[in-house]
């Protein structure tokens, strides 16, 4: 059917306007680059470590974070801040809140993404606390990858939840 054709010239046309264009975005999303390999290096070392984390692993922490890491806790309450290095952040943040929990965080993730040496992962974690109370919250970290190991974390959290297993209570 000619293009020119009386009636149907808008139509033809369209048609073969949206033809070439759904091509021309086919052979754009199959020729996109693969992710980077630093990208997907990072990717799967995290997600690695949170698959571990769930099927009862406790090295979380050891696996992921480098030595030095700047831990920053996002928010304000007693237990925003920063933390430098993975003694501090074990010692000030994360032992205080295991002493308080009669079984540890198991995580669920919700997602994860990578790019480059960022990683977003947006978790859930439930325990139960030393008084036989749930403790649930949702976590969003933001890690900035150096050779393979965080160096520098974001993280987002409730606090009040947080900080009330802290003080021997759950929310």
């Amino acid at each position: 059917m000619p293009f020119v054709q009386s009636g149907s010239t808008l139509l033809s046309r369209g048609r073969a306007a949206w033809l070439l264009a759904g091509a021309l975005l086919c052979f754009q999303v199959q020729a996109a680059p693969e992710a980077p390999a630093e990208t997907q290096r990072n990717r799967q070392i995290v997600g690695t470590a949170f698959a571990a984390w769930a099927a009862g692993g406790q090295t979380f922490f050891d696996d992921v974070l480098a030595p030095d890491v700047v831990w920053t806790i996002k928010g304000s309450g007693p237990s925003a801040g920063v933390y430098r290095g993975r003694r501090d952040l074990l010692e000030r943040a994360v032992k205080p809140l295991s002493a308080r929990l009669a079984t540890p965080i198991r995580p669920t993730l919700r997602k994860l993404l990578a790019e480059g040496e960022h990683v977003i992962v947006h978790w859930d974690g439930e325990a139960v606390t030393s008084g036989g109370k749930p403790y649930t919250n949702s976590y969003v970290w933001i890690l900035r990858m150096q050779d393979g190991r965080a160096a520098q974390v974001t993280a987002f959290l409730d606090l009040v939840a947080y900080d009330a297993v802290l003080r021997g209570g759950a929310r």
